[in-house]
């Protein structure tokens, strides 16, 4: 196990797709947010941003990583369920006036999860869509394994962002479904 004072939070945005064993493509996308686990900024956080950026890459140092988790969870956990449910690519979703406003609730169920939690990530739900919108016919991670008939990363996704929701006892009613049936296709993977 890693002790806590060795980790910093990392949050990635960029898009890449697995062509082959060992072999992957870079779409997309060259931000890696990071910060301290607890909050707070640091040295070593500097130093590494410092390396990141003469590499080539954009390496911000957030003061409060949490919120960029939950920046980057609104999209994964609604936008890879629904992907591999409807085989959908990113602007699809976005661009259909039902998943939209599916998209629309589960955002909204997991802001109101985070702020139970004191995290208030400073986004928009209507400029995350249009974000997700803008990224085009992109295949989220778990599209991917669904084509791959590989497992889905539905524990660490969704079903995570549920439980936060029992923990706090904030209602999720879409999240839930959406886990409900995503579940059931999970467990037919390689059946």
């Amino acid at each position: 196990m890693l002790d806590l004072d060795r980790a910093v939070g990392c949050v990635v945005y960029c898009s890449t797709q697995l062509e082959a064993p060992g072999v992957v493509r870079h779409l997309e996308g060259t931000r890696f947010s990071i910060g301290e686990p607890a909050g707070g900024t640091s040295e070593r956080c500097e130093r590494f941003s410092t390396a990141m950026v003469a590499g080539g890459l954009k390496c911000p140092v957030e003061a409060d990583i949490r919120n960029d988790i939950w920046i980057k969870l609104l999209g994964n956990a609604a936008f890879n369920p629904i992907s591999a449910l409807a085989r959908a690519t990113m602007v699809e979703i976005a661009t259909h006036q039902g998943t939209r406003q599916m998209v629309r609730l589960m955002m909204e169920e997991s802001l109101r999860i985070a702020a139970a939690l004191g995290c208030h990530p400073d986004i928009s739900v209507d400029k995350r869509l249009d974000g997700a919108e803008r990224v085009g016919g992109h295949k989220t991670s778990m599209l991917q394994d669904l084509e791959k008939d590989k497992p889905l990363e539905l524990d660490v996704i969704l079903a995570a962002v549920v439980e936060l929701a029992d923990l706090t006892g904030v209602p999720a009613p879409t999240l839930r479904a959406v886990h409900a049936v995503a579940d059931l296709l999970a467990s037919k993977i390689g059946a």
